[in-house]
């Protein structure tokens, strides 16, 4: 699962093994190691109790919460993305969008896109 970060916005994306998780276990967990031995966890959790997409902060974890039907709708479908806005204590709105990770158009060095889906835009014939 990747993370992306710009001011009050979060953006997740998932590879298919990264949704199948979410939907059938109703989690995905990355983690990023620093120096003296720091992590910072980000989870993706799909849970019956949430009503819209939230995220909380807690002791170096960043969650994510999706209503878990969200979460089934989302993975049996060809949607390609999880919108929703957090209004926050002081009314500023955070961005939450969890999106299927797709494939590059171009080929990248040294990325392996074995378990992302398929570009939209990709021309099969030529794949």
């Amino acid at each position: 699962m990747k993370l992306r970060i710009l001011d009050d916005s979060l953006r997740l994306r998932l590879t298919r093994k990264e949704v199948d998780a979410v939907s059938t276990t109703g989690l995905v967990r990355g983690r990023v190691h620093f120096a003296g031995s720091n992590t910072f966890d980000y989870v993706l959790e799909s849970s019956p109790a949430t009503v819209k997409p939230e995220a909380h902060l807690s002791n170096n974890v960043l969650t994510v919460r999706v209503p878990a039907m969200d979460i089934e709708n989302w993975a049996a479908s060809e949607q390609v993305a999880i919108r929703s806005e957090q209004v926050l204590s002081d009314g500023d709105p955070l961005k939450i969008l969890i999106e299927k990770d797709f494939a590059c158009l171009a080929p990248r060095d040294g990325e392996d896109e074995a378990d992302m889906f398929p570009h939209p835009n990709a021309d099969t014939e030529n794949c």
